[in-house]
C-alpha cells in the first residue's frame, strides 16, 4: 500500500491527476441494464484483494478529490477500504454503458441537497448515460454497491458479529419507535435479540438511504418497521426464501408529506456473517395493486479480475422481503 501512495504523490507533483492513465473499461464485463423493479447488488470481500498492482489500478481511476480523500484517512487498511469503494462504484457504473465505452474514470458525481451521492448525467457527441441511481455501504470485510434505473435505492450491510458497548435494549430505547422496542423486549434469548436489533438496524439504514433526505431529516425512531405477521416475533428465523407472510413494510413518519409511502425491502445474510438489507422505491404504475417481488441480481466482483453471479448458492440466502433472485 505504501507504493500505491508514493506513486499517488508523484502524481499530483508532476501535475498528472487529469490524464487517463489507465484505460481499464475493456476488461470490464459488460452487463444489461436493471429492468423496472429490479436491482443489482455488487460486492467485494477485501480480504481477497491484496495485490498492489490492482489497488494502484484502481487508485488511477479515482477523481482527484477522491485521491485527496485517501491522503487525508490515516491507516493502511483505511485507505484500502476508500480506495475499493470508490472504485467499486465507478467500475460497476461503467459496466451499463454501451460497449462499456466510458473509462470508469470519466465518470462524474454529485451530491443532491442532503449530501447523497448521485451520478452527473453528462451528455457529449458520443454517448449518453442512462438514469442510473446507486447507492452504497461497506463493513470492514465486506464493501456493496446497489444499482437501479430510474427507482431511488438505498443499501447497507452489517457484520453479524457487531458488537454494542451499550445493552440492546438501551441501544434500542435511543434509536428505535415504541412498537420495535416492544417487539425487542419479547425476545428471551440475548443472542437473538441483538442479531434482531442489527437486522433492524440494517433496514433503517437502507430505507433513511434510499430516501436520501438525511439522518437529521429522518430519525430511526420516527418510523416502524413491520414484518408481515410478525411484528411482535421478529425475524428470528432459520433463513430461507421468505413468503409473503414475510414481507417488510415501512410504516413512515406521521409528518412525512414529502416522503413516499411506496417502498419495498429485501433482506439478506451473506455467507453467513453478514446482514444486507435493499430498499427501492415502487414504481407509481405498480402502486395499489399488491406487492410485486423485487427482481434482484447479485454479483461478488474483483474488479478488472473476475465476476462471480451468487444465484442458488449459500452465500446469499433472502430471509426477510418479497424477492426473486435472478439468474446473472
Amino acid at each position: 500500500m505504501s507504493s500505491l501512495l508514493d506513486k499517488a504523490r508523484l502524481m499530483m507533483n508532476i501535475h498528472c491527476l487529469g490524464r487517463n492513465l489507465v484505460t481499464a473499461s475493456s476488461s470490464l464485463h459488460c452487463v444489461q441494464l436493471p429492468a423496472q423493479k429490479e436491482a443489482h447488488f455488487w460486492y467485494v470481500l477485501p480480504d481477497e484483494i491484496k495485490d498492489t498492482n490492482l489497488l494502484n489500478q484502481y487508485f488511477e481511476i479515482l477523481s482527484p478529490s477522491e485521491k485527496e480523500s485517501v491522503f487525508r484517512m490515516t491507516g493502511e487498511l483505511l485507505k484500502k477500504r476508500a480506495i475499493l469503494a470508490r472504485a467499486l462504484v465507478r467500475t460497476t457504473l461503467a459496466r451499463y454503458q454501451i460497449n462499456c465505452q466510458i473509462d470508469p474514470k470519466a465518470l462524474k458525481f454529485k451530491k443532491n441537497r442532503y449530501g447523497k451521492p448521485e451520478v452527473d448525467l453528462q451528455y457529449t457527441e458520443d454517448w449518453k448515460l442512462p438514469q442510473l441511481r446507486f447507492n452504497i455501504s461497506h463493513t470492514s470485510s465486506l464493501i456493496a454497491c446497489g444499482v437501479t434505473v430510474g427507482s431511488p435505492i438505498g443499501i447497507d450491510v452489517e457484520e453479524k458479529q457487531r458488537r454494542l458497548k451499550n445493552d440492546v435494549l438501551a441501544f434500542a430505547r435511543r434509536y428505535f419507535s415504541p412498537d420495535e422496542i416492544e417487539m425487542l423486549t419479547k425476545i428471551a434469548d440475548p443472542e437473538l435479540r441483538r442479531l434482531e436489533l442489527i437486522k433492524l438496524w440494517t433496514l433503517k439504514e437502507a430505507y433513511v438511504k434510499a430516501v436520501g433526505k438525511g439522518f437529521s431529516n429522518l430519525p430511526f425512531n420516527t418510523f416502524t418497521f413491520q414484518f408481515g405477521n410478525r411484528l411482535k416475533t421478529g425475524i428470528h428465523l432459520r433463513p430461507h426464501v421468505m413468503s409473503k407472510a414475510h414481507e417488510i413494510t415501512v410504516e413512515p413518519p406521521d409528518d412525512s408529506k414529502n416522503i413516499s409511502g411506496n417502498w419495498q425491502f429485501v433482506l439478506l445474510e451473506l455467507y453467513g456473517s453478514h446482514y444486507a438489507a435493499i430498499c427501492i422505491e415502487q414504481e407509481s404504475t405498480n402502486r395499489g395493486k399488491g406487492s410485486i417481488p423485487v427482481n434482484l441480481m447479485l454479483r461478488k466482483t474483483i474488479p478488472f479480475v473476475e465476476d462471480e453471479c451468487i444465484f442458488g448458492t449459500d452465500k446469499a440466502v433472502v430471509i426477510g422481503g418479497l424477492t426473486t433472485l435472478l439468474e446473472c
